[in-house]
């Protein structure tokens, strides 16, 4: 059994900095509070579940080595930065819609669309999470913080199970606190600023990352 004493120190700090990175204001974060306040705690739920999914699944293959495969396929990365980009100024187009409308269209809107199923809103935030190739440096810096070199794997199977309680702790406890009646009384008042200020965010974002060279 791995003694994890000497590595305590490093876990803590990686640690902290997958707490400060998850809960500052980002695409998931925001798209699982603007779920949850507008479709309520089972939708803002399940999507935070797949954005959990996708942060793991960036996780377990940087364990497995992804740093070499990026090196040696970096062509892979700049498709899925594209796919990414355009995804989030898909996302901005839709909530600069409903930031347009009136408070009177977008409840008769609300009323008449189905909502979408758990299963789509988990696929929606799996793909804002995979489609966000900025996720899979974050996971490699925090790898490298957490995991010292000539570490055994127990290290890094006690770093990616540490970093999964934060998230869970970080992205449901958003998806419950903004479905919470009040919240969601407050959003109702100011819909359209809340959306509109997501969807420039969304638009920023997915400009930058289209832009940006990683």
């Amino acid at each position: 059994m791995t003694d994890l004493t000497p590595y305590l120190p490093q876990l803590a700090v990686a640690w902290t900095a997958y707490f400060i990175a998850t809960a500052s204001p980002g695409p998931a974060i925001l798209a699982i509070i603007a779920t949850s306040v507008s479709r309520g705690r089972q939708a803002g739920v399940a999507l935070a579940l797949g954005v959990l999914t996708g942060s793991y699944i960036w996780a377990i293959l940087t364990a497995s080595g992804l740093s070499a495969l990026i090196r040696t396929y970096g062509e892979a990365i700049i498709v899925l930065k594209i796919v990414g980009g355009c995804y989030l100024l898909y996302l901005a187009w839709n909530a600069w819609r409903s930031a347009c409308r009136s408070d009177e269209s977008h409840r008769a809107r609300m009323v008449a669309m189905p909502a979408l199923s758990l299963r789509r809103q988990y696929l929606k935030g799996l793909g804002i999470h995979l489609t966000n190739p900025k996720a899979i440096f974050a996971w490699i810096m925090l790898t490298s913080l957490g995991m010292p070199p000539g570490a055994p794997g127990g290290v890094m199977a006690t770093f990616i199970a540490g970093c999964m309680i934060i998230g869970v702790c970080v992205f449901l406890g958003f998806a419950l606190v903004f479905s919470l009646g009040p919240v969601h009384r407050a959003y109702l008042k100011s819909r359209r600023a809340i959306e509109g200020v997501m969807a420039a965010f969304f638009a920023f974002a997915g400009f930058k990352l289209l832009t940006t060279r990683l």
